[in-house]
């Protein structure tokens, strides 16, 4: 592992999936204690997306922006919100130039899919209708997330091709939640890893689909088809359950004809490029949002 990340396995704190309510106040803690994000150089404004029910959103738009992605955070679809988001939507928005739309979706246990996906697609389509006000083309519109957020995101470029929905340029997939069934050598072998780890996910999972069979729209990794999704950019840790799905995932959409750039961080763990002061975790953020910024300029 890498020696900057290593240290700090000690501190990292304990979280029970098996505890919704408990984790989100740990977690929304943890993300309150961070210095406030430098938002000098965009407009930052809280929206409501008309659906069924409404979506609550943060809209970040820096001047002179270039596209726009709807961004979807991790937390394993249990944890996270607006606020606990606010200091990696803003850092996104300032380091790629673009309008981030940061969703408020449903958590689970509480809703379960497809609720989380029902959001994030209204608000894809809320993107498109409110273009020229954002000061985007629609053209110009990316998905992407972390995580359990990654995942959806993957959920919502499927469900835009099956339904000849809001067309979207890029998916911006961060260590991305793409297979419930677990089956994978890393989701085998990595069961006491840092953060994330094989029972983690499969209480994730548990918690989402309650008793319902997973479909490709609450595991990607299930569709059979990949082919006419949008180019993708796709980052692995090494040392995350995930890894292997992801890897798998990205070759899958080679082979169906789509444009996809492969990072595969050595020495990381999963969610470890939030201890920023490792240089790999820096470079991580800045490959992550220079991507974007590449694929909103094109």
């Amino acid at each position: 592992m890498d020696p900057e990340l290593e240290a700090f396995i000690p501190l990292l704190p304990h979280i029970d999936m098996n505890d919704p309510v408990t984790a989100r106040k740990n977690f929304a803690e943890r993300a309150a204690a961070r210095p406030a994000p430098d938002t000098a150089n965009m407009e930052v404004e809280d929206r409501t997306v008309s659906a069924d029910p409404d979506v609550a959103v943060r809209v970040y738009r820096p001047h002179q922006a270039q596209g726009a992605i709807v961004w979807l955070h991790g937390g394993g679809l249990v944890m996270g919100d607006l606020d606990t988001e606010h200091h990696w939507a803003a850092h996104i928005a300032d380091g790629s130039g673009a309008v981030v739309i940061s969703v408020d979706y449903r958590r689970t246990p509480e809703h379960r899919f497809p609720a989380a996906l029902d959001d994030a697609y209204a608000v894809l389509a809320w993107t498109a209708e409110h273009a020229a006000e954002l000061g985007i083309g629609p053209e110009r519109i990316a998905v992407g997330g972390h995580s359990a957020g990654a995942g959806l995101a993957a959920a919502v470029a499927l469900r835009a091709r099956d339904q000849q929905g809001p067309p979207i340029c890029f998916q911006l997939l961060n260590e991305p939640g793409l297979d419930d069934r677990q089956e994978t050598w890393s989701q085998r072998h990595f069961t006491d890893t840092p953060w994330q780890d094989r029972d983690k996910l499969a209480a994730v999972w548990r918690h989402y689909l309650g008793s319902q069979p997973a479909t490709p729209y609450a595991a990607p990794a299930r569709a059979t088809d990949l082919s006419g999704l949008p180019p993708a950019y796709i980052a692995t840790a090494e040392f995350d359950p995930l890894r292997d799905e992801d890897i798998d995932y990205a070759l899958r959409l080679l082979q169906a004809g789509v444009s996809v750039e492969l990072h595969q961080w050595p020495g990381t763990f999963h969610g470890s490029l939030a201890i920023q002061s490792a240089e790999v975790s820096q470079r991580q953020i800045a490959t992550l949002v220079a991507a974007l910024r590449r694929a909103l300029a094109e």
